[in-house]
């Protein structure tokens, strides 16, 4: 998995500004459905807006991280409670990235 450029995430901020979250975290964290959500949302999009709740920052910043991790993907963005993500498809990717 190659890093993104700044250039490539400011690209992406700006196709994933108008997404609305996709998939949202509550109060039971990162559950098995949470979990296959993701990995069936990410099958059918390159770019996901994910609402992730809770108060504590740090356990917030733990819980981004395994997403990132668990679903090998790019993390974009994250404002607040939102975390924008890019994963694209092995085939046919439908974002074309600029080069730089």
């Amino acid at each position: 998995m190659t890093k993104l450029t700044n250039n490539q995430k400011k690209f992406l901020r700006s196709k994933g500004h108008n997404l609305k979250p996709v998939v949202m975290l509550g109060q039971h964290g990162l559950s098995a459905g949470v979990l296959a959500e993701l990995s069936s949302s990410l099958e059918t999009h390159e770019l996901l807006k994910i609402k992730v709740r809770g108060d504590d920052k740090d356990h917030k910043q733990k819980i981004i991280n395994e997403i990132v991790t668990i679903t090998k993907a790019h993390l974009v963005q994250v404002i607040g409670n939102v975390m924008v993500i890019y994963r694209a498809f092995d085939k046919d990717p439908q974002i074309i990235l600029p080069r730089k």
